[in-house]
């Protein structure tokens, strides 16, 4: 048996926070974004706009996973939703106003003293929008362990029907 890590000495790693604030219509279950706020640290900021850019289409990726996408296969396997229009997206109209903060802690492993930033807000916020989702359900809140959360599936995890 043998361990090993892949630790390459010039890689970096950024790291962020997303925070979110949602409400649940009690009797459509729909999710209504309140507040998203995201706070990244990629090192030096090069060029705020592309990075800003780059956290809205991650956490529309996230939305879009936490709430949309979905593969619907028939009974032989076959894709049924194999183009787009079909596989449903979200849209510009359905992406949150967001608040984007910097922190700027530069990496001593490279001469610009950058990190990461292309996954800044895909990765949190599949998650964060599915835990405010649970939270804004209050303590009897089901807990959800599939995406996408669309009210229909959400109406049955909280009503059983």
């Amino acid at each position: 048996e043998a361990t090993s890590y892949f630790g390459p000495e010039s890689g970096t790693t950024a790291s962020g926070v997303h925070a979110l604030i949602v409400e649940v219509d009690p009797e459509t279950m729909k999710v209504e974004v309140k507040k998203y706020v995201v706070v990244h640290d990629c090192g030096k900021v090069i060029n705020p706009l592309i990075l800003d850019g780059q956290i809205h289409g991650g956490v529309a990726q996230g939305l879009g996973n936490a709430f949309y996408e979905q593969l619907h296969f028939d009974e032989n396997g076959q894709l049924l939703n194999a183009s787009f229009m079909d596989y449903l997206l979200p849209t510009a109209l359905d992406v949150p106003r967001m608040e984007i903060g910097h922190v700027e802690t530069l990496s001593p492993l490279n001469p610009l003293g950058i990190k990461g930033a292309g996954e800044a807000g895909a990765i949190p916020a599949a998650p964060v929008f599915v835990q405010a989702v649970e939270n804004a359900l209050g303590d009897d809140a089901p807990e959800i362990l599939e995406i996408p959360l669309s009210p229909n599936r959400l109406f049955e995890l909280v009503f059983g029907e």
